[in-house]
């Protein structure tokens, strides 16, 4: 029983710190070895058009400001065509995004995001087809950025690199969300140098058209993209020069809420959607797939194998390293406690991780119950 328990508590114990930060180590490490990646030789360059595809559901707070913000950026105009699908929207958003300058504006029936976007492309021109959160501000040259990762011919997904500030000054501004991006921005460089990313984001991303596919209503293009493409044949790259900026939930609790219903969708395309099927991979994306998103995905099983594993072999006298892990584990949920009261730093990462390591486990367990719907709603605080 004891052996049993010790492999347990060091399979766990590994496969935590493997996740977490053992594998960004290894990517540095891979990626120093290897040097730069050489590109291919480029396509002739010449004039693209884009569709830049904005998704709204009663964003008639924003939509002004992102169309401004859309039609500010430095791309040829001619070339540019500004769509703004309206899913079932209840508000002014269609209005204001006409008045603001959007080229077309689909007023269509509340089906999710992602048939919002797909209605948005089956009505589009352009050779490239862009999307942006409603929220998401785009710097100037960040449409630019993204159209020139497809001179790459390889290149079937591009996205770019999106910052979170916080929406609100104060005590009440408690996410650590920026923190984690910031990690997660690092090790998605060290991906797109090495192969393909493993996940990409909402807030400012690019397909070819030939790429673009159509998925479940329930399954974000963010997570179900990138391993798709590399499944047939193509890159999916990040562009850290694209750069675009998004308000997060002001509070911890909030990004937990924000992070189980994100997870609610996830956990379809993990299970059902293709992602744990290793064909079309090949032996390097199969281990960052592994590495960056299965295990991470199973953070909160493997902190409760190692939790049990370790009281149990206390309780056997197994040995001081067991006493101590079993109190490092302690004093992390006694830190992330303590932070719904005192507002230090160290004890809101040690909130952040556990709210949002549960919320792996919450999001699956509100799929299994009840199912996840195609709608959705702007988390509190971010508009």
């Amino acid at each position: 029983m004891r052996t049993v328990l010790e492999i347990v508590f060091w399979l766990s114990a590994g496969l935590i710190v493997w996740t977490q930060l053992g594998y960004a180590l290894a990517l540095a490490a891979v990626a120093a070895l290897l040097g730069a990646r050489k590109p291919p030789p480029a396509e002739a360059r010449r004039p693209v058009s884009v569709s830049l595809i904005i998704a709204a559901h009663d964003e008639q707070e924003v939509i002004a400001a992102k169309v401004a913000d859309a039609l500010a950026l430095d791309y040829p105009r001619e070339l540019l065509e500004l769509i703004v699908a309206c899913d079932g929207c209840s508000d002014a958003t269609g209005m204001r995004a006409r008045d603001a300058g959007a080229d077309v504006v689909l007023e269509l029936p509340r089906g999710g995001k992602v048939r919002a976007q797909d209605a948005a492309v089956h009505s589009s021109r352009g050779e490239i087809l862009a999307f942006s959160d409603a929220n998401a501000l785009w710097e100037p040259d960040a449409l630019r950025g993204l159209v020139d990762a497809f001179a790459d011919p390889r290149v079937g997904y591009a996205c770019g690199q999106v910052r979170f500030v916080q929406a609100a000054r104060g005590s009440s501004a408690t996410n650590q969300e920026g923190l984690y991006w910031r990690y997660e921005m690092a090790v998605r460089s060290l991906e797109s140098r090495l192969r393909s990313v493993t996940a990409g984001n909402g807030a400012i991303y690019a397909t070819r058209r030939d790429s673009y596919l159509e998925v479940d209503p329930i399954m974000g293009h963010d997570l179900s993209f990138p391993f798709n493409m590399v499944k047939r044949g193509r890159r999916a790259v990040y562009v850290p020069g694209a750069r675009a900026s998004e308000k997060m939930a002001p509070s911890i609790e909030g990004e937990f809420a924000r992070k189980r219903r994100m997870m609610s969708h996830t956990w379809p395309i993990v299970l059902r959607g293709g992602m744990l099927s290793p064909r079309g991979y090949g032996l390097g994306y199969g281990v960052m797939i592994l590495s960056h998103r299965l295990l991470r995905y199973a953070t909160p099983g493997l902190h409760l194998l190692l939790f049990g594993s370790s009281v149990a072999l206390v309780a056997l006298g197994a040995g001081v390293i067991y006493l101590v892990a079993l109190l490092f584990q302690l004093a992390l949920l006694a830190a992330a406690a303590l932070a719904g009261t005192v507002r230090a730093q160290p004890l809101l990462v040690a909130r952040y991780y556990v709210l949002t390591t549960s919320s792996l486990a919450a999001g699956l367990w509100d799929w299994l119950r009840r199912g996840t719907t195609a709608g959705w709603d702007a988390a509190e605080g971010t508009r």
